[in-house]
């Protein structure tokens, strides 16, 4: 599998993912986790701009649509790459972080034996859900952060749009190492999917058992 399908399968699940919370799901609560989510996507990006010497103009995370507004990289091409897809990273940093020092390596983040292989990542995806146990409370906080992974995790439509000449040379780039880490983005991402499906069809459930009642 190519760096640029995974970056496109992050981008599209992601997508996928806030779509479910912003028209199903859309709470006080939910919305409170987004921009967790958005803060650690939107510093993803600024941090790389730091580091490919990119200035930036805004950063803005508590609006409607949190952006990152910057000048073009002293890195051609490749910086614009990293700067767009640090979410990557940057989200999988962030939930590697608190689950080793505040849950106490309470889960292990899903690894795909065989990332050419579709049914692989589904098993890794399903593999870190079983982890999860309703009756202990780290398993809360996971459920809690992985309800805006698409938007802490996967780059936006507009990061794509920025980077799209070298995401075309990225489709034909198979490289396992980096790819892993992408699909273990991936995975989380899917695993969330589920949470939220999850949610979705209890809410409609409750709601059908009271107009019922």
């Amino acid at each position: 599998m190519s760096l640029g399908i995974v970056i496109l399968l992050i981008t599209v699940f992601g997508y996928l993912s806030n779509t479910l919370n912003w028209r199903y799901l859309n709470f006080g609560v939910i919305r409170l986790l987004y921009y967790i989510g958005a803060l650690v996507h939107e510093t993803s990006h600024a941090v790389l701009c730091v580091l490919t010497g990119a200035k930036i103009e805004e950063f803005t995370v508590f609006a409607e649509q949190p952006r990152v507004v910057h000048r073009k990289s002293k890195l051609p091409f490749v910086g614009e790459l990293l700067i767009s897809a640090a979410p990557i990273a940057g989200g999988l940093l962030f939930l590697f972080l608190v689950n080793h020092y505040f849950l106490g390596n309470y889960f292990t983040l899903p690894q795909v034996a065989h990332w050419h292989d579709p049914q692989s990542i589904l098993a890794a995806s399903l593999g870190f859900l079983a982890q999860i146990n309703i009756f202990q409370w780290q398993s809360w906080v996971m459920i809690f952060l992985l309800f805006n992974a698409g938007a802490m995790v996967g780059p936006s439509t507009q990061d794509l749009k920025n980077v799209w000449p070298m995401l075309i040379i990225l489709l034909f780039i198979n490289y396992a190492p980096i790819a892993t880490f992408g699909l273990m983005a991936l995975c989380l991402i899917m695993a969330n999917i589920v949470i939220q499906l999850i949610v979705i069809l209890f809410i409609f459930l409750l709601r059908r058992s009271r107009i019922a009642g």
